[in-house]
């Protein structure tokens, strides 16, 4: 052994395993060649770099093995990008196969020239092209269709300065149905990204057209009626004859076992519902999509949300459909959460007064799930059925106390929140259930809940004995509460002092003090300062702001309306029904069987081409402004009546009571008498302590006398009891300023005699 040879540790015999497939792929034997391409093949699929092999892969091409063939060209598709300077070593195979004899070849080549989407190979693409589109075959014909449509997105004008276009809409004449198809496709798709500068529409729709795809369309496969069915969802008919004559031979579509044609016939025939005005003909089409509708329901779980998604917006538009098949939608044991969720509310949009015996029944068996999220949804649905169907109104609560009773703690308070909307639909008809909501106070443990019980003890405080004592076991708890109860508690305190002075003086006293003193959440605090200066300027705008008429509820406008000023109850109390906007409910319909009548939202909201741009957001944001206007302009007041004369929201209402508008004036608050040489006070800055000049008063509100003669709305000549809300705001009757933050504190400002009522603007800054 020789001592000085060098050691060979890093050394192998093998060569790595793409050197052991170039050797291979040089083999003289085909079989051998072969095996070797199938493992580049392989090794491409999961990912390994095999592209230092493409001269020797592209030198295989030349051979007639079929399945040889096509693994070269799926290899070549896969790699011409990285490689675009040696593509053209195969140009001369592509163009010798589109002339072979075999028509599975012709078509391999010109579909694989088609995918090969570099700029060098594009000027050896049209003339092969131009052979296979006017081919002998039909196979070969519409592979070379979808080839034109891959041409037009890498260079729109070769595309056009060789003809392709007219030779694409010559394609709708062939008497092949497959052909035809694909030439709609290949066009369909030209038109989305056409542009102005090259010639503009590429596809329109026109009558000749349309009678030639209507012609095709029994023959095609399902893709190609879906691309038929959709290109004549843009066709618009001359009028309603023709419209009729569409429908009838779009209808036996609908009996179709591929889903997406199905839902593309619905599409086609709810377009052009528009232009029928046979009303007999309308109805037979509603009878006749009801089945294909239901029988997407045999569907996997997948298939079926897409399609009760599509139903949703389906019956939105025509709710006269499906009408005898809500027990189609009842929900089975092993349905997904997302099923379940769509089922229950296209159950409550099929609900009637013929069926709400059968609806509630199966709602009160789904209340009962161990789904707790679904177990809220259906007791929120047996609500919404109430507010829906008047006359069903009465069983609806009746199952709604049948779920009380059941003691379970988050169904009894899902229904406490429920029936805080019924009451607000009919504010004079369920109060005596009042009692058997307030035996379960003491197992709500959710905001909502609390704040639904406490509006319905300010709502209904005088018909409540112990309301007083109701709310006060709630106060217990004030500062550590949400936020959205401890407004709630608010409210109803004032509402429970308005309503009954004589027995809550001193606790809405203490609700105010602390809620401005001790409250560090600047809504709770400011709407204790509002509160105050109502009470401490004018009793009956404070009445008429609190206890303001509610405006009305529907299932539409959905539950609560918050926890405002005017006593309007918490919000999302009741889940309302998403209502869609006329105008996106119309670009919906033209999209049924897309992503965006699945997600409810326009192309626009998910596809690119600038969408997102500041300029589309803001239009796109006055569009929908303008349309849920005209929603409410649908329920709006006549012009001229008191409703219609009201403030647009609740803060114009609470700043009319201040400023002067074109609203009736709530008279200025006057002075009361003060005695001697004393300066007149400040009582706008009272308010906020800012002045402690009013005087000596002979009770907590003025004495009794008093409260009953400012509650009556009457005057008195004595200035110590003449003004209860004057006592209040100015802090005679307790003794003390109101609480001041630190930070109220240092900047608070001089009272001088001559600044006797501060100006609207000043009121305003005031409570910042």
């Amino acid at each position: 052994m020789d001592v000085f040879s060098k050691p060979k540790f890093f050394t192998t015999s093998t060569k790595g395993e793409n050197a052991e497939l170039l050797v291979e792929l040089n083999s003289e034997y085909r079989e051998r060649r072969k095996d070797a391409v199938k493992r580049v093949i392989a090794n491409m699929t999961v990912g390994k770099d095999v592209s230092s092999l493409f001269p020797q892969v592209v030198k295989n091409m030349q051979t007639e093995d079929l399945e040889m063939k096509k693994l070269v060209y799926l290899y070549l598709m896969n790699y011409a990008k990285s490689n675009p300077d040696l593509v053209i070593l195969a140009v001369n195979t592509f163009v010798r196969d589109t002339d072979h004899l075999n028509p599975l070849i012709r078509a391999l080549a010109i579909r694989t020239m088609g995918c090969i989407r570099v700029d060098k190979i594009l000027d050896h693409v049209c003339e092969p092209l131009k052979k296979c589109l006017q081919d002998d075959n039909p196979y070969v014909r519409k592979t070379a269709a979808l080839a034109v449509a891959k041409l037009w997105d890498l260079d729109q004008e070769r595309a056009r300065e060789n003809g392709f276009v007219e030779i694409l809409q010559e394609l709708l004449s062939d008497s092949t149905p497959m052909v035809v198809a694909n030439a709609v496709t290949a066009l369909a798709e030209m038109q989305e990204s056409a542009t102005i500068d090259n010639g503009g529409d590429v596809f329109v729709v026109n009558v000749v057209t349309m009678n030639k795809m209507l012609a095709a369309l029994n023959e095609c496969t399902e893709w190609g009626q879906i691309a038929i069915l959709t290109s004549l969802a843009d066709y618009r008919p001359v009028d309603s004859k023709e419209a009729e004559n569409i429908c009838e031979r779009v209808v036996p579509r609908l009996s179709h076992a591929n889903g997406s044609v199905v839902l593309s016939s619905i599409r086609v025939i709810m377009m052009y519902m528009r232009y029928l005005k046979n009303d007999d003909f309308v109805k037979a089409l509603i009878k006749k999509m009801s089945p294909p509708l239901v029988s997407l329901l045999a569907s996997p779980p997948e298939v079926q949300y897409v399609a009760l998604r599509n139903i949703n917006l389906i019956l939105q538009k025509r709710p006269d459909i499906l009408q005898n098949d809500v027990r189609v939608f009842f929900c089975k044991y092993n349905d997904p959460p997302y099923v379940k969720r769509e089922k229950l509310e296209i159950i409550i949009k099929l609900s009637n007064g013929r069926n709400i015996d059968q609806v509630l029944s199966e709602l009160k068996e789904y209340a009962s799930e161990v789904d707790v999220d679904f177990v809220r949804k259906a007791v929120r649905a047996i609500g919404r059925c109430a507010i829906m169907i008047d006359e069903a109104s009465e069983r609806c609560v009746n199952v709604l106390l049948d779920l009380i009773n059941t003691k379970v703690n988050y169904v009894v308070q899902e229904a406490i929140i429920v029936i805080k909307d019924i009451f607000r639909k009919y504010p004079q008809r369920y109060e005596a259930i009042i009692p058997t909501l307030c035996q379960n106070l003491d197992s709500l443990d959710e905001p909502e809940a609390k704040g639904s019980l406490i509006w319905i003890l300010g709502e209904y405080a005088e018909r409540i004995e112990n309301a007083v004592e109701l709310i006060e076991s709630f106060l217990e708890t004030f500062l550590e509460e949400n936020s959205q109860v401890q407004l709630q508690l608010l409210t109803a305190t004032v509402k429970l002092f308005l309503k009954k002075p004589s027995q809550s003086q001193e606790l809405v006293h203490r609700v105010l003090q602390t809620a401005t003193q001790e409250i560090d959440n600047p809504d709770t605090r400011d709407r204790a300062y509002v509160y105050w200066r109502l009470l401490s300027t004018d009793p009956q705008a404070a009445k008429a702001v609190v206890l303001s008429e509610k405006p009305p509820i529907s299932v539409e406008s959905g539950g609560g309306t918050g926890a405002t000023g005017s006593g309007r109850g918490p919000s999302n109390g009741l889940a309302g029904v998403s209502r869609i906007a006329p105008g996106l409910m119309d670009e919906l319909i033209c999209n049924i069987s897309t992503l965006a009548s699945v997600y409810h939202k326009p192309p626009r909201a998910f596809l690119g081409n600038k969408a997102f741009s500041a300029d589309a957001v803001r239009k796109a944001a006055v569009e929908d402004a303008k349309d849920e206007e005209q929603i409410a302009g649908e329920d709006a007041p006549v012009p001229g009546s008191a409703a219609a004369a009201a403030p647009k929201n609740a803060m114009a209402d609470l700043l009319d009571l201040d400023f002067g508008s074109a609203e009736p004036q709530v008279p200025a608050y006057s002075s009361p008498p003060v005695s001697g040489t004393r300066a007149p006070a400040n009582y706008n800055a009272d308010l906020f302590g800012l002045s402690s000049d009013m005087g000596n008063m002979s009770g907590a509100f003025g004495g009794s006398n008093g409260l009953q003669n400012n509650m009556n709305g009457g005057n008195s000549a004595s200035g110590s009891n003449g003004n209860l809300f004057g006592d209040l705001g100015g802090f005679g009757g307790f003794g003390q300023s109101p609480p001041l933050s630190q930070n109220q504190q240092h900047q608070q400002p001089q009272s001088t005699p001559q600044n006797t009522q501060s100006s609207a603007v000043n009121d305003l800054l005031d409570l910042l």
